[in-house]
């Protein structure tokens, strides 16, 4: 357990809080409805970087006359996420407000300053789209051990009964934005190991977060790899690429052989695996007492399920692999038409 105090003064900042794996939906905006926090009280995440990607850095050259653009990623690394209950002792900073829908999205820097010495010392973004967040400066704050029982790890084999999963639709009519935002970096790093080829997804909620985003991104062509779900409560089987359960405490992976792993956020991989959306209710009443059949279906959304295209594109621009043409094509061509959901 640790809080984090003011380098400057030395103040506490926050309460006591254990470190967790960064949520995949920690960078998502959507619509103009106010998210709930990004993280639970008494955890804090660690960002390693959310600045603009694909910023000329160097030319270096091939050959006579060829060159190669190089590009690096620029930003202030580091950042730490809490939740905002968890801040204590800090005053907004009134010449920072931006955004002002229904709140704050941090355009104008850090707009939290310590109480005690009014050093700017992080970033409070809740306007209506973002997820609720306080975003501590890493160059501001500090991190102080202190006495307290620790987060136990959960271990994998009881992790399906820890986190149960996370539905598909979350409500009625709406896809999961959890969902879209971890089903978008698997996505990108299914992409990387397929090596361009075809990929055959498993029946059930797998194809259908997936099919229609490979079969739209990938040649046409007869399939040459593999997709199965792998991980913790499943029998162990030969996979082509395996996609696994990523620890939402450690932000390890499951352990898994071969080099063609696709880690998936462990709240959606066990809903993936195990949940069967079909609600079962008793028949009517002619009908024997034990003899049970499916209810109906919950009320889909009016469109098909998407990936989270802004999630899918930082997190592809990432991957060492986005340098290889083909997979860099990809990214050129999404990011220049994920408003229409076009690519071809």
């Amino acid at each position: 357990m640790v809080v984090f105090a003011c380098t400057g003064c030395g103040a506490v900042l926050t309460a006591r809080v254990s470190q967790v794996a960064l949520p995949d939906h920690a960078g998502q905006k959507y619509g103009h409805d106010l998210l709930p926090a990004l993280l639970e009280p008494g955890t804090y995440a660690v960002d390693p970087g959310d600045g603009h990607p694909w910023q000329p850095w160097e030319v270096e050259a091939e050959g006579p006359g060829v060159f190669r653009q190089m590009y690096t990623l620029s930003g202030a690394p580091g950042r730490i996420g809490v939740a905002p209950g968890d801040v204590r002792r800090t005053m907004f900073i009134p010449e920072r407000y931006g955004g002002c829908c229904c709140g704050w999205d941090g355009r104008y820097g850090p707009n939290l300053a310590c109480a005690a010495c009014e050093c700017p010392v992080a970033t409070r973004v809740d306007d209506c789209g973002f997820w609720q967040v306080v975003w501590l400066d890493p160059g501001a704050v500090r991190p102080v051990a202190v006495d307290g029982p620790a987060c136990r790890v959960v271990g994998w084999e009881a992790l399906r009964e820890v986190h149960p999963g996370i539905p598909l639709i979350e409500q009625p009519g709406w896809w999961s934005l959890e969902w879209m935002a971890a089903i978008a970096v698997a996505l990108a790093h299914l992409l990387a190991v397929s090596g361009g080829k075809r990929v055959i997804v498993p029946e059930g909620l797998a194809a259908e977060a997936l099919r229609w985003a490979l079969d739209t991104l990938l040649p046409p062509g007869p399939p040459e790899r593999r997709l199965v779900l792998t991980g913790p409560g499943l029998a162990a089987e030969i996979t082509d690429i395996a996609m696994v359960p990523r620890h939402p405490q450690t932000g390890e992976v499951w352990p898994c052989s071969g080099e063609a792993v696709v880690p998936l956020a462990a709240d959606v991989w066990t809903y993936m695996a195990f949940n069967d959306d079909r609600q079962l209710a008793h028949a009517a009443a002619r009908m024997p007492a034990d003899v049970r059949r499916d209810d109906s279906p919950p009320l889909l959304p009016n469109s098909p399920f998407r990936p989270d295209w802004e999630v899918f594109l930082r997190t592809l621009e990432r991957l060492p692999l986005v340098s290889q043409p083909w997979l860099r094509e990809i990214y050129d061509r999404v990011k220049d038409r994920r408003y229409t959901g076009s690519f071809l």
